[in-house]
């Protein structure tokens, strides 16, 4: 399940529990929605949103209890128990804060007060993404040394694919592709950064025999950030990456695990407009 599928469930979680069950939000079960720590899920939240889940939660409670003390005739004290407050006294200075006023004045004709919709993400213009935990595996391939000097790399990877098409060596690979689903990798490795340099990979996951024309890499367990790219290549990858370059990993919430960044092709038309690749970043989840 990709992350705005579950941003959606969590919102109906959170909306199910203030308007209908009235009771406190339970963080595991939320963290079971999300398949992660809450304390991880919490970061994701705040980054997709620039919003803490807290502050979203009081956000969207407050709305509601203005409501309430708008357009009904219940008790400030049982609006404020609604809400999980522990007195009216707490839940009179929270909705102050909020809206500016407070609940009695909020009543008069002339008080406006303040609103937080109920957010929805599955028209969200954040790209695609999702967490998937991933176990070792192994990559079988081939390797280059390419510079990285003025953006050079834009075009030598491309390059070097076209290479490896050309000798025969890109077949071989494809016919060793025992990955589920099948592409191919290719796999940004060691950096210079006194010359520019990165070594890179084109490889598929197999078990196969290592011949002397390809070289191995065995990818640890690790959960990985992975992004879809949909579009024909290189475009869609390019974009891609500047999209985590400029944005994502600018504001970048997890910890980069210690494992190379990958970019995956699909087994299919690389020149389609719905054609399938991802970039992959590994990265570290907290612990509870």
């Amino acid at each position: 399940m990709e992350w705005n599928e579950k941003m959606d469930l969590i919102i109906e979680y959170v909306e199910t529990h203030l308007q209908r069950t009235e009771e406190p939000l339970n963080p595991e079960e939320v963290a079971a929605i999300a398949e992660c720590s809450f304390d991880f899920f919490q970061k994701v939240f705040a980054y997709m949103n620039k919003i803490s889940f807290s502050d979203y939660v009081r956000a969207r409670k407050l709305t509601l209890a203005g409501y309430d003390v708008k357009s009904t005739k219940m008790r400030v004290i049982d609006i404020s128990y609604k809400y999980n407050y522990h007195s009216p006294t707490s839940f009179s200075k929270a909705f102050h804060q909020f809206h500016g006023v407070s609940p009695t004045k909020a009543r008069e004709k002339q008080a406006t007060l303040r609103i937080v919709p109920k957010m929805t993400f599955t028209k969200s213009i954040t790209p695609t993404w999702r967490l998937k935990k991933q176990q070792s595996f192994r990559l079988i391939g081939v390797k280059t040394k390419i510079s990285c000097v003025d953006h050079a790399h834009y075009k030598k990877i491309p390059e070097f694919w076209n290479e490896c098409q050309k000798n025969g060596l890109y077949s071989t690979l494809i016919s060793l592709d025992e990955g589920t689903p099948k592409g191919v990798f290719g796999l940004f490795g060691y950096f210079d950064e006194q010359s520019m340099d990165i070594d890179y990979f084109i490889m598929v996951e197999s078990q196969a025999a290592l011949s002397e024309q390809f070289c191995e890499i065995i990818i640890p367990e690790v959960t990985w950030a992975v992004f879809d790219c949909i579009g024909r290549v290189p475009e869609s990858i390019h974009k891609g990456w500047n999209f985590l370059n400029e944005e994502w990993l600018l504001a970048y919430p997890f910890k980069h695990a210690p494992c190379p960044e990958l970019e995956w092709y699909s087994d299919g038309n690389s020149y389609s407009e719905n054609y399938l690749s991802q970039i992959w970043i590994p990265i570290e989840e907290e612990k509870q």
